[in-house]
């Protein structure tokens, strides 16, 4: 059996992410698995700090489909983007393939619009199948 190698999936979460990185306002972005991990990070992201946010997006993402779920009495919910204001700035995090998320992390004065459109720009042009991660198996193959 051969190990699948991460070298082309950090290669196309840069080609994701620097264009999003030159925004104005916008500090950091990611690539995260719907199972809290990390798959790409801006530079300036330290790898703590971007393990953090994947975990806690990935909750967040999950809080977030069961409360639509039950506010709706549905259960098959697609989140279509997640935002977060504070007074440190915004999150953004849209789908970008199956059980991966793209999120955003930009200063209050940020032209929200302009960032969640680059967002979709950018997962439209690298394709959602290159951006797609097979959920992770606990079990042994």
């Amino acid at each position: 059996m051969t190990t699948p190698s991460h070298r082309s999936v950090r290669e196309d979460t840069s080609r994701v992410l620097a264009p999003l990185l030159e925004l104005p306002h916008v500090i950091h972005a990611a690539v995260i698995s719907g199972d809290g991990l990390i798959e790409g990070r801006s530079p300036d992201l330290a790898r703590d700090s971007a393990e953090g946010v994947a975990a806690m997006l990935s909750a967040l993402q999950g809080a977030a489909r069961t409360t639509t779920a039950a506010f709706a009495g549905q259960f098959d919910v697609t989140l279509r983007q997640t935002v977060i204001e504070s007074d440190l700035g915004w999150v953004f995090a849209i789908p970008a393939g199956d059980n991966t998320s793209l999120a955003v992390f930009a200063g209050p004065e940020v032209d929200m619009g302009v960032v969640t459109h680059q967002m979709q720009v950018q997962v439209a042009a690298l394709g959602s199948k290159a951006m797609s991660r097979p959920a992770r198996s606990d079990s042994p193959e």
